[in-house]
């Protein structure tokens, strides 16, 4: 069976705009690049310690998703 929702909306709107940064024209959301740069310092510290490659690519992209998600739903206080 197909379904039309039409009238349905679906975008969330939340009481404050996320926090944007602009990079090459493109408005990116401020917790996607900090959980970025908080991975890339994990995977280069796991490296360092461990100097195995997957355990720091899983590690970090773990970290990523973490930080990514929670920096998401609950923003920073201003």
């Amino acid at each position: 069976m197909t379904t039309h929702d039409a009238g349905m909306r679906r975008d969330v709107r939340r009481s404050d705009p996320a926090r944007t940064v602009d990079l090459a024209g493109t408005e990116w959301p401020l917790y996607k690049l900090e959980a970025l740069a908080v991975a890339l310092l994990v995977f280069a510290t796991i490296l360092v310690i461990t100097q195995t490659l997957q355990a720091a690519v899983l590690t970090a992209a773990a970290v990523a998703v973490v930080v990514w998600w929670a920096r998401r739903l609950f923003p920073p206080r201003a």
